[in-house]
């Protein structure tokens, strides 16, 4: 059964499920409705991940899920699925309160899918263009599926890596910083490396890690307030380490002033911006703002909010859960470089190594720009920690109401 995008988004007047799914396989659209004044318009909410769509489809009551890809509308290539959901697959024991996930869940490109549905007797690019309307009611492809799948599970153990850094005065108040520490692992069926080192994604944001914890430790006297460090595990596999972080935190939410997530560097050179993944969602930007007028620098809005990086990182179980998040990344306008340069070596890195064994450390790395946004963000979060500033998520934002409930308990 397609059922358009996938979404149940009362706030937007938004259903997918119309008629009852149970035992069916439904085959999704991925990204968000592309409905004009709904669904943050270009950028992508919640409900255009893959994440919430299989989650949906297991409320549901769906046997099955499959997500048909496109390259445009996910912002990667379909060799970037192949890799991330071949070999073992990773989750968290399923919650109480949670429903458990459809029997398999799984992806289709787009050529498959246009066979699967010309066989139907269908139009998969009409049907695209009829998932658009509200209206839209799923349709029946009229084939029946029988799956054998044998599995092997095993269940086992990996590890966040956190160290707190004690503050000299509001010692129960804290500042949380991530970075992820896996990638891929290695994969035997590849010809020649098959190796996933993961150098730019994420080693860079484990250097920096370790060097702004190094700079904080040497402070004498500390900063006012706490810090804590988290090297995360299983950002590729969903999020699973901030997502476990999120439901067993070391620090209350409630006492945790703010997040600063770090996933990958800009490893091109000096930059006079930064970009904020996510722009318009909270107070940390005005702060981040005054440091960087200090640097005769700028916020770049994200120049490619449809592929909803906000919510393909760790920050995002944070800020479900209240949590003010920022997470920075390569501006755009590089210092003494084409207009066209950012966003030539961001669609090379993306096709070329992007979740690829070719993710390997690159000796013409300039690093001076990634030195410059991590002192950045090492201001930023030295004045926030010898405030008493408690940053807010602005009105409008999702996460405002649980970090509102959150705070009025501590």
């Amino acid at each position: 059964m397609f059922v358009g995008y996938g979404v149940v988004a009362p706030e937007e007047e938004w259903n997918d499920y119309k008629v009852d799914v149970a035992g069916k396989i439904v085959v999704m659209l991925v990204n968000d409705p592309p409905l004009e004044g709904k669904f943050g318009d270009e950028a992508m909410t919640y409900y255009g991940r893959w994440t919430y769509k299989f989650e949906e489809a297991a409320r549901q009551g769906a046997a099955g899920a499959l997500l048909v890809h496109d390259t445009d509308a996910a912002g990667y290539g379909w060799e970037v699925v192949r890799s991330s959901w071949t070999g073992p697959q990773f989750s968290l024991p399923v919650a109480p309160d949670r429903p458990a996930p459809a029997a398999f869940e799984g992806w289709l490109s787009q050529r498959a899918a246009a066979t699967l549905f010309t066989a139907a007797g269908l139009n998969l690019a009409e049907l695209t263009a009829a998932a658009a309307d509200p209206a839209f009611r799923p349709v029946e492809l009229g084939f029946a599926a029988t799956l054998h799948l044998d599995n092997t599970f095993q269940t086992v153990s990996s590890h966040n890596v956190v160290a707190g850094l004690p503050g000299r005065d509001a010692t129960d108040e804290w500042i949380l910083w991530t970075a992820h520490w896996d990638h891929f692992g290695e994969d035997p069926s590849l010809d020649g490396d098959g190796i996933y080192n993961g150098a730019l994604d994420n080693a860079t944001g484990v250097a920096a890690l370790l060097e702004l914890a190094e700079a904080f430790a040497s402070l004498d006297p500390p900063t006012r307030r706490s810090h804590l460090f988290v090297a995360t595990t299983l950002e590729e596999q969903g999020l699973l380490g901030s997502a476990y972080y999120a439901a067993h935190p070391v620090v209350p939410p409630a006492q945790t002033v703010a997040a600063f997530n770090i996933d990958g560097l800009n490893v091109w050179g000096p930059t006079e911006d930064v970009t904020v993944v996510g722009l318009g969602n909270s107070e940390l930007e005005e702060l981040l703002a005054d440091v960087l007028a200090q640097q005769q620098r700028t916020i770049t809005p994200d120049p490619e909010p449809e592929k909803g990086f906000y919510y393909r990182s760790d920050h995002f179980p944070l800020a479900k859960i209240g949590i003010p998040a920022l997470y920075l990344d390569a501006g755009v306008r590089f210092v003494g470089r084409p207009d066209s340069f950012a966003k030539e070596v961001r669609d090379q890195y993306t096709q070329l190594n992007y979740h690829r064994p070719s993710d390997e450390f690159d000796p013409s790395w300039d690093f001076s720009g990634a030195e410059l946004d991590v002192r950045t963000l090492f201001r930023l979060a030295f004045r926030l920690a010898e405030s008493n500033t408690w940053p807010h998520w602005y009105e409008g934002s999702e996460f405002r109401a649980v970090r509102e409930a959150s705070r009025a308990g501590a």
